[in-house]
């Protein structure tokens, strides 16, 4: 390969690495303060509702979609459709998976995410903490098992809509932030690279 070639495809990996890693203060500071919001207003209705002993409206796959809905907005995982589709999708897998095979923990954990992930895939509502949610009606407590398929409605639909009104206001804070998006990793790369070409 010339040389010429490798410098500039040095060049580029440099510069794509360059603005990926500046530091944007206003970005970082709405991505706290959506993220912050959204898991907030959803802990204090579950402190309101349940002893702090039965975390039930709280599940961990809300921490994930938060990194996903207010620190990489324009990701197609992070869109409303994705986001919500996902979830309920993942959720009511998991509660129908757990009611089949109730004792059997070590077929109905990977059979439930194996099939939100292939349903996900499906209806184009890929969002990757939805597996995390199917797995927690399988493996989740007592409490939450007995929610049955209430729990896709109660914690699941409820939470992510919290999530997702949080997001349309703080998403939405500045010029530069626009959710939801139809932009992906792939246009914005793509168009850095037909600068450079064109600088070239």
């Amino acid at each position: 390969m010339p040389t010429s070639k490798i410098k500039r495809g040095y060049r580029k990996t440099r510069y794509i690495l360059y603005k990926e890693t500046l530091i944007d203060y206003k970005e970082h500071f709405w991505s706290f303060i959506g993220s912050f919001i959204g898991i907030g207003l959803i802990a204090y209705s579950q402190s309101q509702q349940f002893s702090h002993q039965d975390v039930v409206y709280l599940i961990g796959s809300f921490g994930a979609s938060s990194v996903l809905v207010y620190g990489i907005i324009e990701s197609p995982f992070s869109q409303p459709r994705n986001l919500i589709g996902g979830h309920l999708i993942s959720a009511f897998i998991g509660v129908t998976v757990h009611y089949l095979f109730p004792e059997t923990v070590y077929i109905a954990a990977p059979l439930a995410v194996s099939l939100s992930i292939v349903l996900m895939q499906i209806t184009k509502t890929l969002h990757p903490p939805g597996g995390a949610t199917a797995l927690i009606a399988i493996i989740g407590t007592q409490k939450i098992k007995d929610l049955g398929y209430w729990y896709v409605l109660s914690p699941v639909l409820t939470g992510v809509l919290i999530l997702f009104f949080t997001a349309l206001i703080f998403n939405n804070m500045t010029p530069s932030r626009k959710y939801p998006t139809h932009s992906t990793y792939h246009k914005r790369y793509h168009k850095i690279i037909k600068r450079l070409r064109r600088n070239n």
